[in-house]
């Protein structure tokens, strides 16, 4: 049995409450989700958290009544990373009836855009993929619901001009990246802030797995020098730079890396708090586990007789899932209500998500102020930095849009090419 059969099948005990009254009526009130994940790559650090926090939520929706009297159903296949797969796992979710599908990977989005666009299937596509499609209008199936690489850098430059005293002018930032498209997508917006702000940037491109960075952390301390480092690593790639930053005497208090660069994992695998102190993190989401949402999953788990899994320890991703989870069900809310309770189809589905402007109130603090409009489906490129201060995570700076004019600009004229 290949690993893909192996992670279609799981999909079965993860995917949700299915009604019991016949297999024909069960079909008709329930709604089923596509979701790619990667339990096995080399990003399995992040799968194997936010993935089960995906469908914890979900199985807590159903439990309460489910959406609008629908059922939802999630079929996940673990992809590991590959692109293949990923293509793969789109005809399987359409072949099983899904409505919309939940991405995993910046270079598996890229590859299925076109077919998203054909099947008139919306997808989601969270901290990853191309940060173009929040435009809505050039890409309408395609949903950010987060910042995209390009908020998250702005809001990246943001935080290091206000700490390095407002003024970017004649300051050098380094920009170290995982080498494929997810790490080079930032790259035009931050070649042109540099020019903008008057800031000298120079890139440091890790090379897949991202596990071997001494060469380029050497150039960026001994050569480079630079008053601030912005990072977009991912995997194992942010706990090694972490341990190698701190090898060599740079003062990770000028270091933020992006939204896959800073989860309690990656803080663990670099060795603990106490070496990571003083480490920024973008955040599109809440970090912690003092939640109104995160108790009622926990609650309903103990009351199954289950007991928490590890990914409960990495609140930083885990959160992510359910705030993923959250907008998936108020999009589905909407698009069944504009159906007078018929059952949506992905193109009710695509006009549902345009309309999402609040979500279960049990996310309260751990979502940002996102409003999905036809226009934009990013929601607005909110962002948050947290940092590793005297052993935890402490919120440095609430909800912000960093370069939020020049982002839309970047984003229009990409556009127009």
């Amino acid at each position: 049995m290949t690993k893909q059969t192996t992670a279609w099948l799981r999909a079965g005990a993860l995917a949700g409450s299915i009604l019991a009254s016949g297999p024909a009526l069960a079909q008709d009130k329930e709604i089923v989700i596509g979701a790619q994940c990667d339990r096995t790559g080399p990003t399995q650090i992040v799968g194997n958290v936010l993935c089960p926090a995906y469908h914890h939520y979900m199985a807590l929706v159903n439990k309460r009544g489910g959406v609008e009297g629908y059922k939802i159903k999630v079929l996940e296949i673990d992809h590991e990373y590959k692109v293949p797969p990923a293509i793969e796992s789109h005809e399987r979710f359409k072949k099983e009836g899904a409505i919309m599908t939940s991405a995993f990977g910046t270079p598996q989005l890229l590859a299925l855009l076109k077919k998203f666009e054909e099947d008139k299937m919306p997808v989601t596509s969270p901290g990853i993929g191309s940060s173009a499609a929040a435009d809505g209008k050039k890409y309408p199936y395609v949903f950010p619901i987060a910042a995209t690489y390009w908020s998250q850098t702005g809001g990246a430059v943001e935080f290091a001009k206000r700490q390095l005293g407002g003024s970017l002018k004649d300051k050098k930032i380094a920009y170290m990246f995982f080498d494929n498209p997810a790490g080079r997508e930032p790259l035009p917006l931050l070649e042109e802030l540099a020019k903008s702000e008057g800031f000298q940037m120079r890139t440091f491109g890790v090379p897949s797995p991202g596990i071997e960075m001494g060469a380029q952390v050497l150039d960026v301390t001994g050569r480079f020098k630079p008053d601030f480092v912005i990072a977009h690593l991912f995997g194992r790639a942010p706990s090694v730079m972490i341990k190698e930053l701190k090898g060599k005497g740079f003062p990770l208090s000028k270091v933020v890396g992006l939204v896959w660069a800073g989860a309690e994992a990656d803080i663990i695998a670099a060795g603990g708090y106490g070496i990571a102190e003083g480490y920024h993190t973008i955040q599109y989401a809440g970090v912690g586990a003092e939640f109104k949402v995160i108790t009622e999953i926990k609650e309903m788990l103990k009351a199954e007789g289950k007991t928490l899994g590890k990914e409960f320890e990495s609140t930083v991703t885990f959160n992510r899932g359910v705030y993923q989870g959250a907008v998936h069900v108020a999009a589905i809310a909407n698009a069944i209500k504009a159906k007078n309770g018929g059952k949506p189809n992905g193109e009710d589905l695509r006009k549902g998500f345009e309309q999402v402007k609040g979500l279960d109130p049990s996310l309260d603090g751990l979502a940002p102020p996102l409003a999905l409009t036809a226009e934009d489906h990013e929601g607005g490129g909110w962002v948050q930095i947290w940092s590793i201060k005297g052993g935890k995570f402490v919120k440095t700076q609430d909800w912000f849009q960093g370069y939020r004019k020049e982002v839309l600009k970047h984003v229009e004229e990409e556009n127009k090419k």
